[in-house]
């Protein structure tokens, strides 16, 4: 929708469109639908899983569980952000959002998006004190320690998503209303823009890069440092202890940059509208819900603390019964 402009020949839009997969039939994407509703709940569940016996498992109060709960917390947070808005515009094929709504879900997709990649930053460094100082740990990763450090991870979405989410929607918009995504990410809004955006797109340029490439390099320090520990411990049994303790992270890492590199980082030429879709779904939706399901698996004492919750919940409900 349009608002006029009585002094210029552009007019003000006041909601966005936005296209999602309605290029797709409507029996594809029922089918579609379903599956990010099964997924998103999937999601919710097992990230509130984790929230919820790592505050309640007296086994897992460490550091690593801490930040591991920060992490879930962000990843319903993501999803909120983006999945119930997406799963309207499949099912009830409500693809209009509001400019306020817009703004609003760009501004938290970018918070979330940055406080998970620096957070990330902030658990590789766990990793790398517990393996190369075990000792120490303790007394280096007290709670004040740790609250500090969560609290510097969530801290740079807040600057982030102002400027570039303030800066962007100030500019007018006047060639259509149409975003051609599944919500509000910035170079489909982007292109809506009718003036010079030479200057934003060289700080969003240059923001994207610092905000992926700084905590990536603390990532890759932390692990080098962890490798060369690991290499130097003599049985083989030790090495295969100290690796799993940092191999869940691992994966989840590679998980989430790789997708999202392959989203912002591939030439325009091999970026077409659709490919570019399917790649934001692996960071927003999928891997979300992979989270809790590769720290539930691969960690023994994640697994044990969920069953003894479960039987707890069993006998309580039992005794009241």
């Amino acid at each position: 929708m349009f608002m006029s402009m009585a002094a210029g020949n552009w007019s003000r839009v006041t909601e966005f469109v936005l296209m999602s997969f309605s290029s797709l039939p409507t029996e594809i994407q029922t089918l579609l639908f379903l599956a990010f509703l099964a997924i998103y709940l999937v999601t919710l569940l097992g990230n509130s899983l984790i929230i919820l016996v790592t505050l309640a498992d007296p086994m897992l109060q460490s550091p690593m569980y801490f930040f591991l709960r920060n992490l879930s917390i962000l990843e319903i947070g993501f999803n909120l952000v983006i999945v119930p808005k997406m799963l309207g515009t499949l099912i009830a094929q409500d693809t209009s959002i509001s400019f306020l709504g817009c703004a609003i879900q760009m501004y938290f997709f970018f918070f979330f998006g940055v406080a998970e990649c620096f957070l990330l930053a902030t658990m590789a460094y766990d990793r790398y004190v517990a393996i190369c100082s075990p000792l120490h740990y303790p007394v280096i990763m007290n709670q004040g320690t740790r609250a500090k450090l969560a609290a510097a991870s969530w801290f740079p979405g807040f600057p982030v998503a102002t400027v570039q989410t303030t800066w962007l929607f100030s500019f007018p918009f006047c060639a259509t209303n149409k975003v051609n995504h599944f919500f509000c990410d910035s170079p489909p809004v982007l292109r809506l823009v009718c003036a010079d955006t030479a200057q934003f797109e060289v700080y969003a340029i240059v923001g994207t890069i610092l905000v992926v490439m700084i905590p990536c390099l603390l990532i890759l320090c932390s692990y080098t440092r962890i490798a060369a520990s690991i290499l130097k411990i003599p049985s083989a049994k030790g090495k295969h202890k100290a690796f799993s303790t940092c191999s869940s992270h691992l994966l989840v890492v590679s998980l989430f940059y790789v997708s999202s590199s392959l989203t912002y980082f591939r030439p325009k030429s091999n970026n077409s509208p659709e490919s570019k879709k399917l790649l934001s779904l692996s960071y927003t939706v999928v891997t979300p819900m992979l989270n809790p399901i590769i720290y539930s698996l691969r960690n023994n004492e994640v697994k044990s603390a969920l069953s003894r919750t479960f039987h707890k919940a069993l006998a309580f409900r039992n005794h009241i019964t």
